[in-house]
């Protein structure tokens, strides 16, 4: 045997192992099979690690399975090199321990060393338990090496207790050790016990070194925890680790999400070797902030520095672009990525999906969905959520239908977003459906499906429901109590909504803007004009809100309804906002309601100078001037139409009678009743003649002549959907 030649073999493997230099590898893998050593089970051992190291796990098991006699290093340089390559490596891992041990090759702490970490990856903790009971017997648990494998095992299975009470029982402990029990705790969200933790090592003389304190500070990255972070960070500084980039970047993202951006911005322009991590770390900060302008400008100072973005830099400016409605902006980074060969990565193509969806590009966001064969439950509730918010409650409801089918189960955001579609078509019975899939998949009444549901029962009128659920969340955010006040408001029970906001206000919980829409909107409904000023100069007094364009329109709409319209246009004058166009168009109508003309004609001239896009404005105003017999102003606003390209848009209505939505736009001749509606109809209006309803002609559109307007006046203009109940009833 030619000792001095298999040294040779070996060293050589070795040194292109450490360097992942395959080319050379391969090339000293055919001298050795030419030169009749590669039956030498060390130097196959050598081989198998080499092409593991290299990331060639085929290569590696072939070279594995030519050995005859396999040795403990054999297993644990190809078990180590696919405990390294994630869940498909890593079920490997766990198939060829249990061949090991058909096998009866005994492992070592090396062989466990891996198993752990393929456990941990895998979160099996069934499986590493056993694992775990068969390294007890071997007497491996002593190894430190084995022991902080397995303490992150259980810490990744979300088992601490189990962890403390291994860390407890382990002889000796090292950095890793410690590291590894601190970031446990802060992956469970155990901030105390992190913090014990890292007190108890200082006082047991263990030096912190960087991962340690990348592992505490994550403990920290909460609101009510920054003044501790803060502690670590002069800690940090102190022993003179500020300078590794792992701590800036954990210094970092722990002011980040305290919400301390003033903090993170210091730190992160104070750290002199920045990756793109730490880049990430600041973009995704402005982003949950809400200050999607400063993310994406921050990524283009990232790109003109040269640093190239990772998948989660880039997850990052899109949510930003998803948060500002900044589709141009959008595009550019998915441009962007393309070029940089991200399509492919899950987390971006959700991430693309949502910025689509929030802001208006459905079509677009459909094509990244479709292009997934298997989309995940992220990415179907982005599809859905997108459709809701974009008004296209069919689809949403119709792709939930879709997820069903392939079995794909629910998760909060997703009841929430078909409640939101539910409640935007009122179909109660549907609403019902997705509540009794709430609770099957045992959502409780938390927040957002409690606010949803409340507010889902509230918008289909069912007031006891809604309220049922109200009363029995445990915990009741503003929107819970929006959603409420917003139904008993919009169904005639004002008197209710306004003791309910007093008891809002009573529990502790702040109002803000849409609350007082809906507060005022209740004092519209019951003409309570004392109180409508009152709540609206509450909420500047005394919360500091200033008043929006949607405050003012409830305040026209009071003063309106009770008749105050001089009162009213004094309001509309004097308000600072910039967009009167919609106080305007309240004002005229109820001018037209009131039969006060000449301000009715002030109001809409108001609307036209205003440029005006909305056809019922110049309706009610051609209306109005053919009521004053002022017909070449009639004309006049019909020109203006003309010009601008403003048409009526037909009306649209629906009803739901046994689980069967009808939906009829005006004009409509499709629906298979359409002879029974009309007769009825017809039926309906002799009737109405008969008893003496004459309508009045002068308020109805120019374009009609006197028979038509009075025919369109007698018949309202979609009644198919008041019929329809009526012929399924007989």
């Amino acid at each position: 045997m030619n000792f001095p030649q298999h040294r040779s073999f070996f060293t050589l493997l070795q040194q292109h192992a450490e360097q992942r230099n395959l080319h050379q590898g391969r090339i000293s893998h055919a001298q050795l099979i030419k030169s009749g050593l590669s039956s030498c089970i060390f130097l196959a051992n050598s081989l198998v690690n080499f092409y593991a190291k290299c990331s060639r796990l085929m290569e590696a098991k072939f070279a594995f399975e030519e050995i005859k006699n396999k040795d403990v290093v054999s297993w644990n340089c190809l078990i180590n090199g696919y405990s390294q390559e994630g869940q498909k490596g890593c079920s490997l891992v766990m198939k060829l321990f249990h061949r090991m041990r058909t096998e009866n090759i005994l492992p070592n702490p090396h062989t466990f060393a891996g198993v752990f970490t393929a456990a941990s990856n895998l979160s099996d903790d069934l499986g590493g338990k056993q694992a775990h009971s068969l390294a007890i017997k071997t007497d491996c648990c002593s190894d430190i090496f084995v022991g902080s494998s397995l303490l992150n095992m259980y810490c990744k299975a979300g088992l601490v207790l189990d962890a403390r009470l291994l860390f407890d029982r382990m002889p000796r402990r090292n950095s890793v050790t410690w590291a590894t029990m601190i970031s446990g705790c802060s992956m469970n969200g155990m901030t105390k016990e992190a913090a014990e933790h890292f007190r108890l090592m200082g006082q047991e003389g263990q030096e912190a070194t960087e991962f340690i304190f990348t592992s505490v500070l994550s403990a920290f990255a909460l609101a009510e925890s920054i003044e501790n972070g803060r502690q670590i960070h002069c800690l940090a500084t102190k022993n003179g680790l500020f300078s590794f980039v792992s701590v800036g970047n954990s210094l970092v993202t722990m002011y980040s999400k305290c919400g301390s951006l003033y903090d993170a911005l210091k730190t992160f322009e104070l750290l002199s070797d920045k990756n793109a991590i730490t880049w990430s770390a600041m973009i995704t900060g402005y982003a949950q902030s809400g200050d999607s302008s400063k993310s994406l400008e921050l990524f283009k100072h990232m790109h003109f520095s040269g640093l190239m973005p990772s998948e989660f830099t880039l997850v990052g400016v899109l949510n930003a672009c998803s948060d500002s409605n900044a589709l141009v902006e959008g595009k550019q980074v998915h441009a962007y990525l393309l070029k940089l060969g991200y399509e492919t990565q899950i987390f971006i193509l959700t991430a693309l999906v949502d910025m689509y969806a929030k802001c208006s590009s459905i079509a677009d966001a459909r094509k990244g969905f479709d292009y997934l064969q298997e989309p995940d439950i992220v990415l179907w509730t982005s599809m859905i959520s997108g459709c809701a918010q974009n008004g296209e409650y069919e689809e949403a409801l119709s792709l939930y239908s879709r997820m069903k089918l392939k079995g794909i189960l629910p998760n909060e955001l997703t009841i929430a977003s078909l409640l939101k579609a539910c409640s935007a078509l009122a179909s109660l019975e549907l609403g019902k459906q997705i509540h009794a899939r709430a609770f099957k998949h045992g959502f409780s009444r938390e927040i957002p499906i409690g606010s949803a549901l409340s507010t889902m029962y509230a918008k289909c009128g069912s007031l006891d429901d809604g309220h049922l659920v109200f009363r029995r969340m445990p915990k009741r955010d503003v929107v819970a109590w929006n959603s409420m006040i917003s139904g008993l408001s919009q169904n005639g029970c004002g008197d209710e909504a306004l003791k309910l906001f007093n008891q809002m206000r009573e529990e502790g919980t702040k109002p803000d803007y849409v609350t007082f829409v809906n507060i005022l909107s209740a004092c519209s409904h019951m003409g309570l004009v004392h109180e409508g000023w009152t709540y609206f100069k509450m909420m500047l007094d005394e919360f500091g809100l200033t008043p929006r364009v949607e405050h003012c329109a409830c305040m026209v709409d009071i003063l309106s309804r009770a008749g105050k319209l001089y009162e009213a246009k004094e309001f509309i004058e004097s308000a600072t906002i910039d967009n009167k166009m919609c106080l305007w168009r309240v004002l005229l109508g109820a001018c037209k309601n009131y039969r006060n003309y000449e301000l009715g004609a002030y109001a809409g001239e108001r609307l036209i100078e205003l440029g005006s896009k909305e056809s019922s404005a110049y309706v009610l105003l051609s209306s109005i001037y053919s009521a004053l017999n002022r017909r070449e102003d009639v004309e006049r606003v019909r020109k203006i139409m003309k010009i601008q390209g403003i048409s009526k848009e037909p009306g649209c209505s629906w009803i739901e009678i046994k689980s069967q939505v009808h939906v009829f736009v005006v004009g409509d001749q499709l629906h298979p009743q359409v002879k029974e509606i009309r007769e009825a109809v017809r039926s309906l209006s002799k009737e109405m003649m008969d008893e003496g309803y004459r309508p009045d002609v002068n308020l109805t559109n120019f374009q009609f002549r006197d028979h038509e307007a009075s025919q369109s006046l007698v018949i309202p203009t979609d009644p198919s959907d008041l019929i329809v109940p009526l012929i399924a009833a007989c």
